[in-house]
């Protein structure tokens, strides 16, 4: 009656001890603990059963460290421990060697002879199941161990429950306070990059991950680039790129659906090259979508051989990057809104300066040439003519750069126009043979771009002017994959980009063409000449 009464105790012990847990990992150590404290077996395991049958996590007490890194990978739910998994009841065994059923334990196991088994419910499904071993002071375990184990199962099932729920609770915290995190830094200012980071460090802390990345394509080469990587390898993954066909991220990205993969080192969909760098396993991809498509991709992961993702952590990292996609998406108009109100001040300045400055030039224009009219000295005469012929440029230009910040050679002329203009100029004044090869339909569809490829191309040419000491020179405009290329080529002198002081002028083309999400690369080299292409997306 005593020995009744004190296993009873120890139960409702038991069951206090795991109420009292929050943590889901630490009641799963607790739980295969008190399994072998209440029974008396010597050791103890708790397997989590994951997609299709399979072991993902194995917790065990009774074993060393050293003893667990001797027999090497946790089993994945074979003989015995399978057999429990399938049929989903108590299974008391009394030799574990004489079942049929086994498959034997791996080198280097501590022998084994009497099991105990019993499975955890919890929300209605098996989450996993208890095993315990080597009964000490008995042959077996016996029916009153099967029972009170069975009273600890049902207690863990509740326990569990309660765990997943303050951590379902965790991390929908974590979750709003990571998507305030990021609408905050948008609407500070801050850089997209710096959101992007963001994005990765709290989906990394939402899944569990130990690596995350973003990946966003690249319109000047086709392939998707990893713009960010955070946790394990980062500074190496950070900056890869890979093609969006024959690759997950791409499949992402052209359907706008999740995709996770229990082991991506032996996916066929991955591109292996980034997934053995990154040595990734068990991942996770979603979209970010922007006006109903994707523009990039989130991935977590861990890396091979490490802990599987839940079945709702794909879920959960979709809700999270959807709201993250939804936050960017909000800074873009933001910042359109903000270009459209410096638009209508400039507008307004525009009408002032129309009214006031310019008006006062043409005044004063007027009056010139009304002496030039008068005056009887011929060579006075031109000089007036062609003072009032600049300022009469003066005021075209004014206009233009107010209104729509474009250069005078623009008015009145398409860009194919102003292209073929600017080279002529540029041939009268230099000397340099120019050559301009302009594709009309590209020119016409970068027509809102076109103040600022006139000052690109207005730069280039500069700089052949003033530094390649060339003889000829050629301006092209012409597409390439998705986009435009503006290049400038000359046979001059040429030189060692690496040697070179970078000017006011270079630094200035590099802002201008990455306020147009292009991208700029010179090639050049003494003797060689030298090519300046500027890359633009449509």
């Amino acid at each position: 009656m005593d020995h009744r009464i004190d296993r009873r105790d120890r139960l409702i012990e038991a069951g206090l001890t795991l109420s009292s847990e929050l943590s889901l990992e630490g009641v799963l150590q607790r739980i295969v603990e008190l399994a072998v404290e209440v029974t008396g077996a010597r050791y103890g395991a708790l397997g989590v059963i994951g997609a299709e049958g399979r072991l993902i996590e194995f917790l065990t007490t009774g074993v060393s460290d050293a003893e667990r890194e001797r027999i090497g990978h946790p089993p994945e739910g074979h003989g015995i421990l399978g057999a429990l998994i399938r049929e989903g009841g108590a299974l008391r065994i009394p030799d574990i060697a004489a079942d049929p059923r086994s498959v034997g334990f791996p080198p280097n196991h501590p022998p084994m002879r009497s099991f105990l088994g019993m499975p955890i419910r919890s929300r209605d499904e098996i989450f996993g199941n208890i095993y315990l071993t080597e009964k000490q002071g008995a042959p077996g375990f016996t029916p009153e161990d099967e029972r009170d184990l069975s009273v600890l199962a049902a207690q863990a099932g509740v326990a569990v429950e309660n765990a997943r729920l303050y951590r379902e609770a965790q991390r929908r915290r974590r979750w709003l306070e990571a998507v305030r995190e990021i609408a905050t830094s948008i609407l500070s200012g801050a850089p997209p990059e710096q959101a992007l980071e963001i994005i990765a460090d709290r989906a990394l802390e939402l899944v569990g991950a130990e690596i995350a990345t973003v990946a966003v394509p690249e319109a000047s080469t086709g392939r998707l680039t990893l713009r960010v990587a955070r946790g394990v390898g980062a500074d190496t993954l950070r900056g890869m790129s890979f093609p969006i066909k024959g690759s997950i991220s791409g499949e992402v990205v052209a359907k706008g659906e999740a995709i996770a993969v229990e082991d991506a080192s032996s996916d066929p969909r991955a591109y292996q090259p980034v997934v053995a760098v990154g040595g990734f396993g068990p991942s996770i991809f979603v979209p970010l979508m922007a006006h109903g498509s994707a523009f990039g991709t989130l991935m977590a992961a861990n890396q091979v051989g490490g802990r599987s993702f839940e079945p709702g952590d794909a879920g959960l990292l979709q809700t999270f990057a959807d709201q993250a996609s939804l936050a960017l998406e909000y800074g873009r108009a933001q910042q359109e809104n903000q270009r459209l109100m410096v638009l209508e001040d400039r507008e307004r300045i525009a009408k002032e300066l129309h009214d006031g400055v310019i008006q006062a030039l043409f005044a004063v224009g007027m009056g010139l040439q009304g002496t030039a009219l008068m005056s009887q000295d011929e060579e006075l005469a031109e000089r007036i003519e062609s003072a009032v012929g600049e300022l009469d440029r003066v005021i075209r230009d004014l206009r233009n750069y107010i209104f729509g910040l474009r250069p005078g050679i623009l008015a009145d002329r398409q860009l194919d126009q102003a292209l073929r203009a600017l080279g002529e100029e540029f041939q009268q004044k230099s000397g340099v043979v120019t050559v301009v090869e302009v594709d009309s339909t590209v020119a016409s569809e970068l027509s809102s771009h076109a103040s600022d490829l006139l000052q690109l191309a207005r730069e280039s040419l500069s700089n052949v002017g003033r530094h390649a000491e060339a003889s000829t020179c050629r301006l092209s405009l012409y597409r390439n994959g998705q986009g435009a290329i503006l290049e400038v080529d000359d046979d001059g002198r040429g030189f060692d980009p690496a040697t070179v002081r970078r000017g006011d002028g270079l630094s200035n083309m590099e802002e201008r063409i990455d306020t147009l999400g292009g991208e700029l690369s010179i090639d050049s080299s003494p003797a060689e000449g030298t090519t300046v292409r500027l890359f633009l997306p449509f």
